[in-house]
């Protein structure tokens, strides 16, 4: 799989992921799903996990499933609430979950980032916090994640990319390649806006894609500006198939303009 750098000075991460969004909120008898996905997605050499206080029980899912492997993944996970007290609870939980260090710790949505980065700053140089960021899955408020941006005090942004969610090409991503920060594509599959086009098989054979997951998450990761992309999945041969999809041949720009027009046909 190949691996791209987390902004200028970060770590070389392998380009696909996981996230845990709607997928590891679940009770202890759902625990062996999350241990199988994961353990799935380490065979094949991939290593990003993002969760976040706001999915539930999917930090603290996400933290069994690692047990015995912490040191084989990259764990990104979030900030998310207004007040520096319930914060610092968060980041506590966090490092409980996660052995004792958070590899990313993200701004979730940019709740509050400017009174929650003095103090995760320090704690990155304490060493608890390996690299900050923030994520926003709204364009109406690009503007505020652009200003965050240019202060140099991130390493990486999360936001959405995928055939029908193109707007941080306006922006966000000549911004990010312009400052050497890191991008984490989230909703790279679409979720719901972007379907199964049918047929389809055959006009995907000439791409070199196993399945039409395959072809999405290679139209994202054909951008060299994206770092990687973080697909959901409760199925472990699903995580298997998304990593696969992070080894070259890249898609160039009429490989491009197919998957972007299928999407839009489905």
């Amino acid at each position: 799989m190949e691996r791209r750098r987390l902004g200028t000075n970060g770590p070389e991460l392998p380009v696909v992921g996981l996230g845990t969004w709607l997928t590891f909120d679940v009770g202890s008898e759902e625990q062996t799903m999350a241990d199988e996905v994961v353990t799935a997605l380490l065979a094949e050499g991939a290593a990003v996990v993002d969760s976040s206080p706001m999915y539930g029980r999917s930090e603290a899912v996400l933290g069994r499933a690692l047990d015995g492997r912490r040191e084989d993944a990259f764990v990104a996970t979030k900030i998310w609430t207004e007040s520096p007290e319930e914060t610092r609870g968060q980041l506590e939980a966090q490092l409980g979950f996660y052995g004792d260090r958070v590899d990313l710790e993200q701004v979730h949505n940019l709740v509050a980032w400017e009174e929650h980065l003095p103090w995760l700053e320090a704690e990155r140089d304490a060493g608890r916090i390996g690299s900050l960021g923030g994520t926003l899955g709204r364009q109406a408020r690009f503007d505020e994640l652009a200003r965050a941006m240019r202060t140099g005090r991130l390493d990486a942004v999360q936001v959405p990319y995928n055939p029908l969610e193109r707007e941080v090409e306006e922006e966000i991503l000549p911004l990010a390649a312009e400052l050497g920060l890191g991008v984490l594509v989230m909703r790279p599959l679409g979720g719901d806006r972007v379907q199964i086009p049918a047929p389809a098989s055959r006009e995907l054979e000439p791409l070199g894609v196993e399945s039409w997951a395959q072809a999405l998450l290679k139209w994202s990761l054909s951008d060299p500006r994206i770092t990687v992309a973080i697909p959901a999945t409760t199925n472990p041969e699903h995580a298997r198939e998304n990593a696969r999809a992070g080894s070259p041949l890249w898609f160039d720009a009429d490989q491009r303009r197919l998957v972007a027009a299928l999407a839009r046909r489905a």
